[in-house]
């Protein structure tokens, strides 16, 4: 383990290959790396073929951590992330094991990277329902300006355009009556002990490979497995249009997928939607990872072609 890294971070784009690309360097010898996932889909079960969730084979051939740890409609939050991801990452190191951080999700990657102190607040129902219903009246660039208002600097770490982050942020600081940015507290990692590598490809070649996926994910069963997603929900007493406003079901295409097995949109008008959604996704996503990379460019490697203009 002498030449191994103390910690690979692979991030890019939905589609781009991170999985497999994660796959063939935690089976590298002479050491073996175990995955630790840094998707926010992930961590509900029952959302397999929706999400690209590492298979049963592929997670019998590599250790994988934070898959599969709530049900869709029980809460999640970045603080419990941030410490079971720490964890993971410290209990693979301590074995001997390279741990490899791989996702998509932008605010994981960061949080684990710059080292946020995340304040543990359990979730609000009653400030949730305020906001969320203020952001349906007046729109999510109004609540974007009401957390800017309140805490400017919050915006180097929120996107005010993601109305459940904004949400979560107004929720905390309401309970700690203490400023967002101040309960971010930062300890970064260590850059010498880290190496990022960014999976990409020619945007083109991207779209092209997400719409490929699509077709396989449907072909695989995803509206036959949304169904049984619904189903399970009702047993809960939650309904189809309820189910939308939950965070799992927030994952790319599935709002499009509930509309199919409801009959309120045809599979072909879903498809198209996801396309679009994809496509846009990928576009914030490149952003995003952009801004988390700027500290380590000399650490950054690239699998597949050169990250697109």
């Amino acid at each position: 383990m002498a030449d191994a890294p103390h910690l690979i971070i692979i991030i890019g784009p939905t589609a781009a290959g991170k999985s497999a690309h994660a796959m063939a360097l935690a089976s590298r010898a002479p050491w073996r790396g175990e995955i630790i996932s840094a998707d926010s889909r992930h961590i509900y079960r029952r959302m397999d073929i929706g999400t690209n969730k590492p298979t049963p084979a592929e997670q019998a051939q590599i250790r994988h951590h934070l898959v599969d740890l709530r049900d869709p409609h029980e809460s999640f939050s970045l603080g419990e992330y941030v410490g079971l991801a720490r964890a993971a990452i410290t209990d693979a190191q301590s074995r001997g094991k390279v741990p490899l951080l791989v996702g998509g999700t932008g605010q994981y990657v960061r949080a684990i990277v710059e080292g946020w102190q995340v304040p543990e607040v359990a979730p609000q129902p009653d400030l949730r329902a305020h906001w969320l219903a203020y952001a349906a009246e007046h729109g999510h660039d109004a609540l974007g300006a009401e957390l800017a208002a309140r805490d400017p600097a919050a915006l180097q770490t929120i996107d005010p355009r993601n109305v459940r982050r904004v949400v979560r942020a107004l929720e905390v600081m309401t309970i700690t009556g203490r400023l967002w940015s101040d309960l971010q507290r930062h300890e970064p990692l260590d850059r010498t002990q880290v190496q990022f590598v960014y999976v990409n490809l020619p945007r083109d070649e991207l779209y092209a490979r997400a719409d490929r996926r699509l077709e396989a994910m449907i072909a695989q069963g995803w509206p036959d497995e949304v169904r049984a997603l619904l189903d399970e929900l009702a047993r809960h007493g939650i309904d189809a249009d309820a189910a939308l406003g939950l965070p799992s079901m927030s994952a790319l295409g599935y709002r499009e997928m509930v509309g199919v097995v409801c009959g309120r949109i045809s599979l072909d008008e879903a498809i198209t939607q996801i396309k679009r959604e994809t496509r846009r996704f990928i576009r914030a996503q490149d952003t995003w990872f952009r801004k988390i990379t700027d500290n380590f460019h000399d650490q950054i490697g690239l699998a597949g072609s050169d990250v697109p203009n």
